[in-house]
């Protein structure tokens, strides 16, 4: 198969960490055609939607960390390949957020002609935190809005902790805890958050939401990150903040622990599978506290290596084995 991998700079990645080394590798050890382009490599001429490509020529069979020097080197040396983006089998979108709008215009266009995931326009929707509203019933209790005297309303009533976020975001950025135990503070950080100098048009609307008490429970703590492969479990682990952070994100210094998902847990999946499924969201992240859907991670969602590194796993060869069957499918 031709699989291209739409990414950041290789170099900006440590291979060990990163769920796009592992299948890239894993591609590479089944001798796939590999390549490697970034957003702005992407072009129309004649109509049709081309991109600027480098073709990965590297051994098989290396240590990883030997591999993605290998690659890396290789991109650097090797000429770019111009072809139809409609000449590949697979297009994998791994460029971290924010979510490049350009890049889905033109990728629109194809869709239906190579297997992209996760689907371009799926990708659109749910990269905004406000996905999550689409299933009410197992999210936290949360308010958007732009309007700071409602801000400060909404977490005098609801009387306890509650987390303000922006609607877009990833790896933890912007994510705070906050209560009316700290008054001082809090119209600033309103203010701040919704951008008040600005007409209210044009202020930034945000997301305040429950604190979930049971993030701080001595034995269960942080939340839990699921990997789900076609509305399936694919694995699983528990993210626990360091000594002094309150969000438990790898990236904010938080640590991974093996985790065997609950039955509240593996009822959310149930019930959001077949909207991930109906909008081409075949392999994404979500993240839960208590058995409750506090994020869904779509684009370049990441935790194969860590989940490997617990449980003695290779997770990345079932997400090609589900590309190679779907390949399959579609060519007949």
């Amino acid at each position: 198969m031709k699989i291209a991998f739409l990414m950041d700079h290789l170099e900006s990645i440590d291979p060990t960490d990163e769920t796009t080394s592992y299948l890239m590798y894993e591609c590479n050890q089944r001798e796939h055609d590999l390549y490697f382009l970034e957003p702005h490599d992407l072009y129309i001429k004649s109509n049709r939607i081309r991109a600027r490509m480098k073709h990965i020529t590297v051994a098989m069979d290396q240590p990883l960390t030997q591999y993605w020097n290998s690659i890396t080197q290789c991109v650097k040396r090797e000429e770019r390949v111009f072809e139809d983006v409609t000449e590949l089998d697979v297009l994998f979108l791994r460029k971290d957020p924010p979510i490049n709008f350009k890049t889905i215009e033109f990728l629109q266009l194809v869709k239906d002609e190579v297997f992209i995931i996760n689907d371009v326009q799926g990708q659109a929707n749910a990269n905004s935190k406000l996905y999550n509203l689409n299933f009410p019933e197992i999210i936290p209790e949360t308010h958007i809005t732009r309007d700071p005297t409602r801000i400060r309303r909404i977490i005098d009533e609801f009387g306890g902790d509650m987390v303000m976020k922006p609607t877009a975001g990833y790896k933890g950025e912007g994510v705070i805890k906050v209560s009316m135990r700290d008054p001082a503070n809090l119209n600033s950080l309103i203010n701040y958050y919704v951008n008040l100098s600005r007409p209210y048009e044009e202020r930034n609307p945000v997301i305040i939401q429950e604190y979930i008490q049971e993030y701080q429970h001595e034995e269960a703590g942080g939340d839990v990150r699921i990997l789900l492969l076609n509305g399936e479990i694919l694995g699983a682990m528990r993210r626990i903040p360091r000594n002094g952070e309150f969000r438990a994100n790898i990236h904010a210094g938080g640590r991974a622990e093996k985790h065997e998902a609950t039955e509240s847990e593996r009822d959310v999946c149930e019930r959001i599978k077949d909207k991930l499924i109906a909008d081409g969201l075949f392999f994404v992240g979500i993240d839960l506290i208590a058995g409750k859907l506090v994020e869904i991670n779509c684009v370049s969602p990441g935790g194969i290596p860590r989940i490997n590194r617990l449980n003695g796993d290779k997770l990345e060869r079932k997400v090609i084995d589900f590309l190679e069957a779907q390949v399959e499918e579609r060519r007949r």
